[in-house]
């Protein structure tokens, strides 16, 4: 089988089942581990891209072909989308060598009718690629929003409701960025260990660039994975956005405190929550399967961080021995993932005004019973990886409206540039607004 052949196979399988593409992804990569690394590449570039663009192919499609995207056979649709997406966006590969890949192909698997076809519509868009006419912004925004960013109209009437058409096609265009994997330093690493360490890096012809809003997080560019990066194995840095960073400095854990963080594979906060510590404190990790705990357990045993207990807890279900005991309790709770899309390109086509409702409800069981471990006094931080206001700052309000908890501001915890921002005790980070990850979060105080 060739890149094209597997890519093809990722995409039909996709399409009959409810499987998030980057598990399935992950899957045949290492299946087909023999590869060498650009057709690794090649396979995931082509095979997110098509996904995150399915909605734009799917117009142009529409606009050249006889036959509707809807009506074509499962096999035709998904060679069609993956070629247009090579030859809208992957200029190094010659348009000639996309259109015959994707005959031979037709005609492998058994389609020799309609090689003709396949030719026809794929020449077509290749002569057309500069010109195609997309909706007309001024007459009909939310399609043209829709269309050009490739995002389901529903979620675009949404997004422009809560903030605005300007700011939304800001956070939509960010969407599409491919951004650079962000890492933390350990902090207690010294200014001149962590130059070291990012010399080493860059002689490694590793791009690195200093986040603009803490000083122990930088994002890299061009590496052979992040395993592979000299200080990995040594516990030196971790994978971490940003927006999650800021959760953990939001919450002021203080030396010695005792942390809680109720859904916490694969253990970021967790592990971070460990350095404010000291080791006079400790932080307790949760979540609901033995898979989840073992992550935590195995980025715990790298980072050396042995004031962490990591274990199986469903955080629906009330631990009567944390009641009260936390001084700050962290709950990144499950939510709908919209400020992810950039990073999880499917979610956009999984996520229903239904499931939006569902997840409310399992948000809502998940603190009360969580939020009984806050200590009076202590700290209860509230999070998500969503830009959904339901899930935010209509959640915060039912959280105080409804338990002895009031917004505390952050200000005095947070960067120079979103100090402002923070000052009511909540804060929502926008994609292509902010440097991060579309993410929540709030600070509540118990009331004592």
């Amino acid at each position: 089988m060739n890149t094209r052949e597997i890519i093809l196979d990722i995409l039909l399988e996709l399409a009959k089942s409810d499987e998030y593409s980057n598990l399935l992804l992950a899957g045949v990569l290492e299946k087909y581990d023999y590869l060498d690394a650009k057709e690794k590449a090649f396979i995931k570039r082509v095979t997110e891209g098509t996904i995150e663009r399915r909605i734009q192919i799917d117009y142009i499609l529409d606009h050249v072909s006889k036959v509707p995207v809807k009506k074509m056979k499962p096999l035709i649709r998904e060679l069609l989308r993956m070629s247009v997406y090579q030859l809208l966006f992957m200029e190094g590969t010659p348009d000639a060598a996309v259109c015959n890949e994707a005959v031979k192909l037709a005609k492998k698997r058994k389609f020799q009718s309609l090689q003709g076809y396949v030719n026809g519509v794929l020449r077509n868009v290749s002569r057309q690629k500069e010109n195609i006419a997309y909706p007309d912004k001024k007459k009909d925004v939310l399609t043209y929003l829709s269309v050009v960013y490739s995002m389901p109209q529903w979620l675009v009437e949404r997004f422009v409701k809560t903030y605005g058409e300007e700011k939304t096609e800001i956070i939509l265009q960010a969407f599409l960025e491919r951004g650079a994997v962000t890492i933390r330093l350990e902090e207690s690493l010294s200014e001149e260990k962590r130059a070291e360490l990012i010399r080493e890096w860059e002689e490694n012809g590793v791009v690195v660039k200093k986040h603009p809003y803490l000083s122990y997080a930088v994002q890299v560019e061009k590496s052979e994975g992040i395993r592979n990066l000299s200080g990995y194995e040594e516990g030196l840095f971790t994978v971490q956005d940003v927006s999650s960073m800021l959760v953990v400095e939001a919450a002021g854990i203080k030396e010695g405190q005792t942390v809680i963080d109720v859904c916490a594979a694969p253990g970021g906060k967790t592990l971070h929550a460990a350095c404010k510590t000291g080791a006079k404190g400790k932080v307790l990790a949760f979540d609901l399967t033995e898979n989840k705990v073992a992550k935590i357990e195995e980025n715990r045993q790298r980072m050396g961080k042995e004031n962490v207990t990591a274990a199986v807890g469903d955080a629906r279900i009330c631990n009567e021995a944390l009641r009260q005991l936390a001084d700050v309790v962290i709950a990144d709770v499950p939510c709908s993932g919209l400020g992810v899309i950039g990073k999880k390109q499917d979610i956009k086509y999984h996520v229903t005004p239904q499931s939006l409702e569902e997840i409310g409800k399992l948000q809502k069981e998940i603190v009360s019973n969580v939020i009984s471990y806050v200590k009076p006094g202590g700290i209860f931080m509230y999070s998500t990886c969503t830009i959904n206001t339901e899930e935010n700052e209509k959640m915060v309000e039912w959280i105080c409206g409804k338990f002895p908890f009031e917004k505390e501001s952050m200000e005095a915890f947070l960067p120079e540039m979103l100090k402002e921002e923070g000052t009511n005790g909540m804060i929502q980070l926008l994609p292509g607004v902010h440097k991060t990850d579309g993410f929540f979060f709030a600070r509540l105080r118990r009331i004592e």
